[in-house]
Order: structure tokens, then C-alpha cells, then sequence
């Protein structure tokens, strides 16, 4: 049953798809050639060759929307990867078809239908899917539609995975029921779900009640057992989904991968990788270069400032750690005198700080000391966001003092962060400036730094913790 209803949605899927390719660029043909938005001067050529494409564009995108697993269930999926699966496999298809028209060598095809195509074509297919879903789930809350499911494991990862398909009942999955390996716990409610059997019962359980989706969600110390619940499973059609113990362990964007058919669980890892690290790196330049050429007269006027109030050099090297614990000097605006940690030692600066100079304490209390910073990013030890770096003699004692402390050293240093712009800088809780930056790696995207920056800049650079 459960293959039945896949293939009657993948049909309806694919049929749905070639409708809206075939519209898509019907309207891109009319779009550039008789709505006036750009001048045609060669004349226009014969709906029919254009129409004639579509013999090949049909097949093209059902194949490689299947290859991208756009066909397959997504019960448990998000829009926005859906619209990222979409976006991508539609610009390789497009990429195949712009390839084959010059098998068509007497006829030269508009390079702008061809880009209004890609344009319009995934924002359609993405609005379809968008409605397509969003119907399956209002049918799913209305109880139609729905997957059964046994829950093998009571324990803590077993229970949170209820509460997460609790959470979510457009999904469609409808727990029947839990076994375990404890007799003393049958007959027993876990999460209002009732512990049925044992492990050895699962087969009579598929049986009895229809059950399509088996979670296997063993503890760490009983992994060993999984050979042979999947013998008592035996050749029973049902999807057979492992939730690996494993997780508990993840400290880091854990994620699921494959290398040559073997999967591969990541513990920890860092966001910047492929196109992530390009998209990152050209932000941090562009907005560089723009603040040092725009903020230049101000730099220059804080410069002669520092000369004219005080000995020593303008700009203030630092040591600080930043990716993967490497130690970089951080450019600032000097704002105390020379030598100011000649009796103290290495400390943090205090409020009304007697090292500070009067410029100084100005510069720190409007962040305008930062400013250099934009010439590290250029450089490439920092970013325009991220973790705020720190000097390596203080993290020895964070390290062993805070938990997951390092961490934060798997993304590149920043002017500004997620911690900052929510309050947590100058002398306020370490902790608490950890479990934002943890937050901030863990969700990193370009939007979430565009985000960080309007924030930065509305909240504005004067902050009552900062001297």
C-alpha cells in the first residue's frame, strides 16, 4: 500500500512538473518576444521551433529531477531545501538544454528566453511543490493519507522522537505503538504511546496493524542487537528508518553524508565549505572595501587624534585566536597608553579604565577602535561576522573553565556576531556569549549574516558594556 500511494504521488508529481515546464516556457518565448520589455531587432522566429524543444525538455527535467530525488518522499522534509533541490536541478537541466540547441545549428535560439525560462521555471516549479505539500499536509491533519509506525527503543532517544512527530501531525505518522527489550515495561505508556511487546514481536505487530514505518531507535550500549532486529523484521514491506545513538554525541552541525555507498556521521563540522565559503568571502570583501573607502576621512581625522593626545603608534596589534585556534594580530585604533600592561599583566579593560586614553575611551565607547578590523578581513584572518576572537592567554583558562568553549573557533573570527547584537559583549556572560556563537555556527547562512549586519547597524555602535 504504502508503495502504491509513493508511486501515485511521484506520477501526479512528474505530470504536474512537465505542466508547469511546458507553461514556463511558452511564457518566456511570449515574454521576450511580443511583452515590449526589451527591443526585438533580428525579428521573431517561428513559435514552432521553440515549441519544438519541448520534446526534449520533457524527458531532460523528469531525469534529472529524479536524480536530484525530487520524486521521493518528503514527509519529513523542509521548503526551503525542497526550493535549494529545485533550484539547482533546474539549473543543470537548463545548462543540458542550452547544450543541445546547438545540435540545431540553423537556428540561433534567444539567450534571454533561455534566462527568463530559468528565472520563471523555478520560481513556478517551487510554488507548485509549495501548494503540492502543503495540500498533502492539511489532508494529513484531516487524518487522510497516513503512515503507521513502530517505535523499537523506550528510552530517551526513542521518546524525543515522538515528541517531534507529536509536533508535527501534517507529516502524517501515526505511532501504533513502542516495543521494547525490557518485559517489565510492556504494558506501560511512554509519551500517551503504549509499550506493546518486545523486539521479537515486531513481525506480528507489521502484521496486525498494517504498520508501514519501522524507527529503530536502539540506546548507544544496545546497538549490538540491531543485526538481529532486522532479522526479526525479516522481508516485511516496511521503510526501515535507524536513529543511531550517535547524535547524542554531536556537538557541531552533525550531519548524515555517503563516501562510496559507506555512510559517514559527522560529530562536528564547520558551515564554510564548496560555495558556503565564496558566498561568505565575497560579502566580507565587498563590505570591506566600501566601509574602509566610506570611512576613510573619519579613520584619518581618528588617527591624528590618537598622534596629537598621546605617544605611541596609532594602530594596536594584538594577538587573538581565530579559525581552527589559529593566532593572528588583530588591528585596532590604540586606545591606551604604551605600556599599560606593564604592572597589571593581561586583563580585561574595566570600566573607567585608568590604562585608557581620553580618546580612547571614546573610541571604546562608540567601537570606532574596530574600524582597522576591516584590513584584517581583507587579509582573511576575520570576517564582517562571527565570534568575536580572544586572546590566547585567556582561553587556556576557558577551555577547562567552559564547556565547548573551542568550539567557536570553527567559524572565522568576526567584527560583529549573533552574541553581540543580542547584548552579550564587554563584560557580560561568557557562557551566555558561547551559546550564541554556537547558536550562530550552528545556523549560519548568508541571510543570518546579512541579518547580523542590519542589526549591528540599527542597534548602533555605542553599547553600556563596551570600554
Amino acid at each position: 500500500m504504502l508503495k502504491k500511494h509513493s508511486k501515485f504521488f511521484e506520477s501526479l508529481l512528474l505530470l504536474t512538473d512537465w505542466f508547469t515546464l511546458s507553461i514556463t516556457w511558452i511564457s518566456s518565448y511570449y515574454m521576450r518576444f511580443y511583452s515590449g520589455i526589451i527591443p526585438v531587432y533580428k525579428g521573431i522566429p517561428p513559435f514552432r521551433i521553440y515549441l519544438t524543444l519541448l520534446i526534449f525538455m520533457i524527458p531532460l527535467w523528469g531525469m534529472v529531477f529524479k536524480v536530484f530525488g525530487l520524486y521521493r518522499p518528503r514527509r519529513v522534509s523542509t521548503r526551503l531545501s525542497e526550493i535549494i533541490d529545485i533550484g539547482k536541478a533546474s539549473t543543470f537541466a537548463t545548462l543540458i538544454l542550452i547544450a543541445l540547441t546547438f545540435l540545431f545549428r540553423q537556428y540561433e535560439f534567444s539567450r534571454l528566453t533561455f534566462l527568463y525560462f530559468w528565472l520563471i521555471n523555478i520560481a513556478a516549479l517551487s510554488l507548485t511543490r509549495i501548494l503540492f505539500r502543503e495540500f498533502l499536509r492539511f489532508l494529513r491533519q484531516k487524518g487522510y493519507n497516513q503512515r503507521y509506525a513502530l517505535i523499537l527503543g523506550t528510552e530517551k532517544l526513542g521518546q524525543d522522537l515522538v515528541k517531534k512527530l507529536q509536533k508535527h501531525p501534517e507529516l502524517g505518522i501515526q505511532i501504533s505503538g513502542f516495543l521494547t527489550n525490557d518485559p517489565n515495561n510492556v504494558g506501560n505508556t511512554i509519551q500517551g504511546i503504549k509499550v506493546m511487546g518486545k523486539y521479537p514481536d515486531v513481525r506480528e505487530f507489521i502484521t496486525k496493524f498494517g504498520i508501514d514505518i519501522v524507527f529503530v531507535a536502539l540506546p548507544f550500549d544496545a546497538h549490538n542487537q540491531l543485526k538481529e532486529v532486522l532479522n526479526w523484521i525479516g522481508d516485511e514491506m516496511v521503510s526501515i528508518m535507524v536513529l543511531p545513538d550517535l547524535f547524542e554525541f554531536i556537538t557541531l552541525r552533525g550531519s548524515v553524508s555517503e563516501f562510496e555507498g559507506m555512510p559517514l556521521i559527522s560529530l562536528r563540522d564547520t558551515p564554510l565549505y564548496g560555495w558556503n565559503i565564496i558566498g561568505k568571502r565575497v560579502l566580507d570583501v565587498v563590505f570591506a572595501s566600501l566601509v574602509l573607502v566610506f570611512a576613510a576621512p573619519l579613520m584619518i581625522i581618528i588617527a591624528i587624534l590618537i598622534k596629537l593626545t598621546s605617544e605611541g603608534p596609532v594602530l594596536f596589534r594584538q594577538e587573538r585566536m581565530g579559525m581552527d585556534g589559529k593566532i593572528f594580530n588583530m588591528l585596532k585604533f590604540r586606545t591606551m597608553f604604551i605600556h599599560a600592561e606593564q604592572s597589571t599583566g593581561p586583563v580585561w579593560t574595566k570600566k573607567d579604565d585608568p590604562r585608557c586614553t581620553k580618546i580612547g575611551k571614546l573610541l571604546r565607547r562608540t567601537s570606532l577602535d574596530e574600524l582597522p578590523q576591516f584590513f584584517n578581513v581583507l587579509r582573511g584572518n576575520m570576517s564582517i561576522v562571527g565570534p568575536r576572537p580572544e586572546r590566547p592567554i585567556f582561553i587556556k583558562n576557558f577551555r577547562n573553565t567552559i564547556p565547548k568553549y573551542m568550539l567557536r573557533h570553527k567559524m572565522k573570527a568576526g567584527i560583529t556576531g549573533w552574541a553581540q547584537v543580542c547584548g552579550w559583549r564587554g563584560n557580560t556572560s561568557l557562557e551566555k556569549r558561547i551559546e550564541y556563537d554556537l547558536y550562530y555556527i550552528e545556523n549560519w547562512s548568508l541571510n543570518f549574516d546579512l541579518k547580523i549586519i542590519w542589526l549591528t547597524l540599527w542597534n548602533g555602535f555605542i553599547n553600556k558594556h563596551a570600554y
